[in-house]
């Protein structure tokens, strides 16, 4: 096996929870960029910067209705996600792992819908509605399309994304442990947040602060992981036994096509395709109903797996 092939492998966190895309077009383009960037002595910052500005360039595009500019902002917006994928990438091949590092890329994928979502907005609002409806009557979307856009990116983008990195960073810690996992919680974070004094340390606190909060609306989401993740802790604490973890890996394995459909490429596959047949609008309906019907389903799946788990080990 070449040295670059084992040098991509190592950037998956596991094939249980990689997607087909992620693993045969943008990690190895991203693993590029990385050698790339690399041998210049680019720090990975500067990458996640770049990788917003892009994003939000991308948005810029979606403005426009002619397809030279939808072609310009759909590969701007891929490239943008080849930069994420490369900055962590590059950040383990160099060992330059800051806080601003991680700040930078939790919020870069919020950025770049936030330019999104407005774009379209914008781009709608004096527009006809579809369907002939506006034409007839003089009716545009006017506020509605902000209300719609509203709703779909905080009540369902943001619920579903964050209950999918919940699921995958759970599959991670049950196969591979605390090391190979990111699964954290509100009590560990708030503790952090109080430990650090506000002098030299106020950026850092606002996102401890508000990643705070989304480990707690993570629990808030999922009562039968909590409960059955508190028993294993009282009963095994670090010493989780293997056939557990393999119990667990079996069920929760056939779920995470669910979460990587919620992630990212799904999402942006269906946004091109609006943006391309020249009807953006249908990429929020696409969110609001197929997306949320995929999420109420996965979330159903897991909370009665880890309650059929919680109820076969407190019986041991």
């Amino acid at each position: 096996m070449s040295k670059s092939h084992k040098g991509l492998e190592s950037s998956f966190k596991s094939m249980d929870t990689e997607e087909f895309l992620d693993i045969h077009f943008n990690r190895p383009i991203g693993y590029a960029w990385a050698l790339f960037f690399n041998r210049f002595g680019v720090h990975p910052n500067v990458v996640t910067i770049l990788s917003i500005i892009l994003g939000v360039a991308a948005g810029v595009m979606f403005y426009y209705p002619d397809l030279k500019h939808t072609l310009a902002g759909i590969f701007l917006l891929m490239w943008a996600n080849h930069y994420d994928s490369c900055d962590g990438q590059l950040a383990r091949m160099t060992g330059k792992k800051t806080r601003w590092g991680r700040m930078l890329d939790g919020f870069a994928g919020d950025i770049w819908f936030f330019a999104i979502y407005a774009a379209i907005c914008l781009r709608l609002t004096f527009q006809p509605l579809p369907f002939g409806i506006g034409a007839e009557s003089g009716m545009t979307w006017g506020v509605a399309i902000w209300i719609i856009a509203l709703f779909s990116g905080t009540v369902c983008h943001s619920k579903q994304c964050t209950l999918a990195d919940y699921y995958r960073n759970i599959h991670l810690f049950f196969l591979k442990g605390k090391a190979g996992s990111e699964l954290d919680n509100f009590k560990q974070q708030r503790e952090i947040f109080h430990s650090l004094p506000w002098k030299k340390n106020f950026w850092w606190k606002m996102f401890l602060y508000f990643y705070g909060n989304y480990t707690r609306k993570q629990e808030r989401l999922t009562p039968n992981f909590q409960r059955f993740y508190a028993l294993v802790q009282q009963k095994y604490g670090e010493h989780i036994p293997q056939d557990l973890r393999d119990e667990f890996r079996r069920l929760s394995l056939p779920l995470m096509k669910y979460t990587n459909i919620l992630t990212f490429n799904t999402r942006a596959i269906a946004l091109y395709v609006s943006l391309l047949v020249g009807e953006p609008w249908l990429y929020f309906l696409f969110e609001i109903v197929v997306m949320t019907t995929i999420y109420a389903y996965m979330h159903h799946r897991h909370e009665a797996m880890s309650a059929y788990l919680y109820q076969k080990y407190a019986e041991r």
